[in-house]
């Protein structure tokens, strides 16, 4: 085994353990907090659909990948490959779809209370278990096509129309029907993210507007830097 596949699947290794622990830890924390009977916020339950979500991409295709990286061949077959990547691309959506979500109820719950989203601060959190629940049926279907495009690395050895994963194989099909895939595949993550990039436009421009209402206030109180500048930079950050 070469160095450079050593240093690849310790790279994967410490990606995958890393954020499966991380990720246990926020789960765990979240079901203490349910046994000891704390009360659940809205965005609570968006996180914790969006942990399992980051937990099912990052196992279904970190451990895979990183198995393949230090040199062990063949250790899918056929139906394991197509269940890895069908729930890798499942958790990925969803990761997506719960980020998504929680950017736009977030910029909802911030907006003043005349502006056009007043009625859906009222109306909002009664549809967030729907959203959430709408997310993984829609991702469940859409990536059912996944199914037909892979397989094991023992099948299919002799034909062309192939391309090599590490650990899978991905069958091309027509020109045709891949531009069909790949658009029924990323219109709802292209969606997603044209939403949260709204969302956090919107946060930041609500966050500057009651700064610069509030400026007298934080230049007589405290030297520091506002809570709304702190909030801004954060949302620029993510």
């Amino acid at each position: 085994m070469a160095a450079s596949d050593v240093a690849l699947g310790i790279i994967f290794l410490s990606q995958t353990v890393v954020g499966a622990l991380g990720n246990s830890s926020l789960l765990l924390h979240y079901m203490v907090h349910y046994l000891m009977g704390f009360k659940v916020r809205h965005t609570d339950l968006i996180l914790q659909h969006l942990i399992v979500a980051n937990l099912l991409a990052l196992l279904c295709r970190g451990v895979p990948q990183t198995v393949a990286a230090f040199g062990v061949k063949g250790f899918l077959n056929d139906v394991g490959c197509k269940l890895l990547f069908y729930l890798h691309r499942v958790g990925r959506g969803v990761s997506i779809g719960s980020t998504c979500l929680l950017s736009v109820f977030q910029a909802i719950k911030i907006s003043p209370e005349d502006s056009s989203c007043s009625e859906l601060k009222v109306k909002a959190p009664k549809y967030i278990g729907f959203s959430i629940y709408l997310s993984w049926i829609l991702y469940l279907l859409i990536n059912i096509i996944i199914i037909l495009s892979m397989t094991g690395k023992k099948n299919n050895n002799n034909a062309t129309n192939l391309r090599d994963l590490g650990y899978c194989i991905s069958v091309d099909s027509e020109i045709i029907l891949q531009s069909l895939y790949a658009a029924l595949l990323t219109f709802p993550d292209v969606l997603c993210v044209g939403l949260m990039l709204w969302a956090s436009s919107s946060m930041v421009l609500i966050l500057h507007m009651h700064q610069r209402r509030m400026q007298h206030v934080h230049k007589s109180s405290s030297p520091r830097s506002s809570p709304e500048s702190r909030a801004t930079k954060t949302i620029l950050l993510l």
